[in-house]
C-alpha cells in the first residue's frame, strides 16, 4: 500500500519532479489518472470524477505524511495517520489471496473507491511509522524535486526519487568539484 500511497502523492500533488514542475490532473481527466494509477492486470477500477476529487483530497494528505516522516517529525506523521484511520475507518480483515491462502487487508466504513483504498493505505503507514520503517519514507533530496518514496533499499540510504534525481545531483556535484 506505501508504493500506492507514493504513486497517488507523486501524480496527484503540486510541486515538481525533478526541475518540472508538476499539477495536478485537471477536473475532466483526473479520473482516467487515477484509474490508471489503481490499475493491476487483474483488477481496473471504475472512477467517477468525485472519487477522483476524493483521490486528489487523500494524496494532498498522504504528503503531508511523507513529508513529516522524512524530516524526522514522527509526531505529526502518526498524528495524521490517525486521523486518516479515523476518516476512513480502517478495520482489518483477512481476506482470501490471489494464489490461495489468506492475507490481511484494512478495509475502510463503506465500499467507495476512496474510503477502501485510503483505509488500506493509512493503515500501512501507519504500520511503517509504529515500526522501525518510518525512516524509509522520503521525499527526494534533489532540488527542487519533492516527489515521495519508500526506500527498499538494504542500507536504508536512499535519498531520491529516481535514478534520474540521483544523476542530477552526482553531475553536478562534479561540476562543482572541478571548478
Amino acid at each position: 500500500m506505501t508504493e500506492q500511497a507514493c504513486k497517488l502523492v507523486n501524480a496527484l500533488t503540486p510541486g515538481h519532479d525533478g526541475t518540472h514542475p508538476v499539477q495536478p490532473p485537471p477536473t475532466g481527466r483526473r479520473a482516467q489518472v487515477v484509474s490508471d494509477l489503481l490499475a493491476r492486470p487483474d483488477y481496473r477500477p471504475q472512477v467517477e470524477e468525485g472519487d477522483a476529487d476524493g483521490m486528489v483530497a487523500l494524496a494532498e494528505s498522504l504528503r503531508v505524511v511523507f513529508e513529516a516522516a522524512a524530516g524526522g517529525d514522527l509526531d505529526t506523521a502518526a498524528t495524521a495517520v490517525n486521523v486518516l484511520m479515523r476518516e476512513m475507518g480502517s478495520v482489518p480483515q483477512l481476506d482470501r489471496a490471489r494464489g490461495g491462502g489468506w492475507a490481511l487487508h484494512f478495509h475502510g466504513r463503506d465500499p467507495g473507491l476512496v474510503i477502501g483504498w485510503g483505509a488500506g493505505i493509512a493503515a500501512g503507514l501507519a504500520l511503517a511509522i509504529g515500526s522501525d520503517l518510518a525512516g524509509r519514507l522520503g521525499v527526494c533530496q534533489a532540488d527542487p524535486c519533492d516527489r515521495v518514496f519508500v526506500d527498499t533499499s538494504k542500507n536504508a540510504g536512499r535519498r531520491f526519487c529516481s535514478t534520474r534525481c540521483q544523476s542530477r545531483v552526482k553531475a553536478a556535484a562534479h561540476r562543482a568539484r572541478q571548478k
